[in-house]
């Protein structure tokens, strides 16, 4: 992508952490690292239509038995903690994992009840996610950090140790709507998409770029990320099918017509082409989120995704 933002040259493949028992997540998270997966990733919510294990506890919990892999979150919802305490406990991940954290954030708000139980009104997210943001930056990076702000104050205090990656862990930004967009360009180090077709991944990407330049930024590394649910199947429509069950479970919403765009369905070969897609559109990171038995994606992924993904074409342009 020409502009301030220098995408990466190679595509990876990360896969979302499945399963909420000790022992599948003992079980999966050293599979996923030993078939070839860039990284492993995991979910974010206080409370929500389903049950889910928090988020950090759970990737320190994975850090222990993974050694390389990339632990990420897909995302965390930052204006449901106060900054100082994510902050602390993000820096103990880091240092635990071997500096090995992707912190994805995003502003939530599809479950209003866990606002109201963190006492965090639900209009406010978007200008404390913005707040805490720059607060993270400090602490990873500072010492005696006083902030006073408009739903902050605090300090002069110190987080220590600080994060292992220096600054600390890359934040990606998630989201679909123009705030996520203007946050991911003017403070973010990658844009994490959901619920996104590729035309649409391409069109957010150009809104990035252009908050970016507005912003002064320059030659800025930018990961871009295609969170993409998934189900493999033989038969297309089976597969959209039960896409489109499985959604509107966990959103309680209709999804019978969004789930032929936001997921990838079918056979390896139709899940590669609709990758090609979004290749096309600007991502280079691709998390599977499998509405599925874990284990048939994996062994899927594994056998016949991963080694076709470097035969996906990087445009020589900008989308």
């Amino acid at each position: 992508m020409s502009g301030p933002l220098v995408l990466e040259e190679d595509l990876r493949l990360g896969i979302v952490l499945g399963g909420g028992t000790r022992e599948r997540v003992l079980d999966l998270a050293p599979r996923i690292e030993a078939a070839g997966f860039d990284s492993l990733w995991v979910g974010d919510h206080i409370s929500f239509h389903i049950p889910l294990l928090e988020s950090l506890t759970l990737l320190t919990f994975a850090s222990a038995v993974t050694q390389t892999i990339r632990l990420g979150t897909a995302v965390y919802l930052l204006p449901l903690r106060h900054p100082t305490t994510s902050a602390k406990v993000i820096s103990t991940l880091d240092n635990l994992s071997g500096g090995r954290l992707t912190l994805g954030i995003g502003v939530g708000g599809e479950f209003p009840p866990e606002f109201e139980a963190c006492g965090i009104p639900l209009n406010e997210r978007g200008s404390r996610t913005d707040e805490a943001i720059e607060i993270l930056r400090k602490l990873f990076s500072e010492d005696r950090v006083e902030h006073r702000g408009k739903h902050f104050e605090f300090g002069p205090i110190s987080i220590n140790p600080k994060p292992l990656q220096a600054g600390g862990p890359p934040i990606l930004v998630g989201g679909r709507k123009g705030p996520s967009m203007r946050r991911a360009g003017r403070v973010g180090d990658g844009y994490i998409s959901h619920m996104c077709s590729p035309e649409f991944f391409a069109s957010n990407l150009a809104d990035i770029a252009k908050h970016a330049e507005e912003a002064g930024r320059k030659d800025v590394p930018f990961e871009t990320l295609s969170f993409i649910f998934t189900i493999v199947d033989d038969d297309y429509e089976v597969a959209q099918a039960r896409a489109a069950k499985m959604l509107g479970t966990i959103y309680n919403t209709d999804f019978s017509e969004a789930s032929k765009k936001y997921c990838l369905l079918g056979r390896a070969e139709d899940c590669l082409e609709q990758m090609q897609r979004f290749v096309d559109a600007g991502a280079r990171r691709f998390v599977l989120s499998p509405l599925m038995d874990p284990d048939a994606v994996l062994e899927v992924a594994e056998s016949r995704i991963l080694p076709e993904l470097g035969n996906l074409k990087i445009p020589e342009s900008a989308p």
